[in-house]
């Protein structure tokens, strides 16, 4: 986990189509709650043995209180990987969670989302605060008894007061 001099607000997402959602998501709007980011490409085989199924088993084992989101993040074998594609592959691994399909670069390097927040590669996991800070990023497989507990302290944090240029403070303060 950061430390608190070292929690920067969680950049937005920049996606250009999303799936298992009815509308557009945002980190503005989901301000006030926990969300797990899980960065992928559907052929990465650490994604797809290790992230995915650990995203998938956050979704269902904390339901309202963690919002889990993937960003299919793709810097390789773009041909391969379109939205089509993605669309059966979330159905044939039966992801259920939101997936936004991050803004592609133009030239053609590395994706938008994953260059604002600077990800090594996938499978990422980014966890956000109701605060909107980034409290803790890994790349690779990650431990999951120490993302439970990561979880289970974030959701049990008092919501802070979060003004428009990022500025937070606790509730209690206001």
């Amino acid at each position: 986990m950061l430390s608190s001099s070292q929690r920067p607000v969680a950049p937005e997402l920049d996606v250009i189509q999303w799936f298992n959602t009815p509308s557009p998501l945002s980190l503005e709007k989901l301000r006030g709650e926990v969300v797990v980011l899980e960065a992928f490409q559907m052929l990465c085989p650490g994604c797809v043995s290790h992230g995915l199924p650990l995203a998938a088993r956050i979704h269902t084992s904390f339901g309202p209180n963690v919002n889990v989101i993937g960003i299919h993040t793709v810097f390789e074998h773009h041909a391969a990987m379109t939205p089509v594609s993605l669309e059966a592959f979330l159905h044939e691994y039966r992801i259920a969670f939101p997936v936004g399909v991050d803004r592609p670069a133009s030239d053609g390097a590395i994706p938008a989302t994953m260059e604002r927040y600077q990800l090594r590669g996938t499978p990422s996991m980014v966890l956000i605060a109701k605060d909107g800070t980034i409290r803790h990023q890994a790349f690779g497989q990650v431990d999951e008894l120490a993302v439970g507990a990561a979880l289970a302290r974030l959701i049990d944090e008092e919501p802070s007061h979060c003004d428009i240029d990022g500025g937070c403070r606790p509730k209690e303060t206001l």
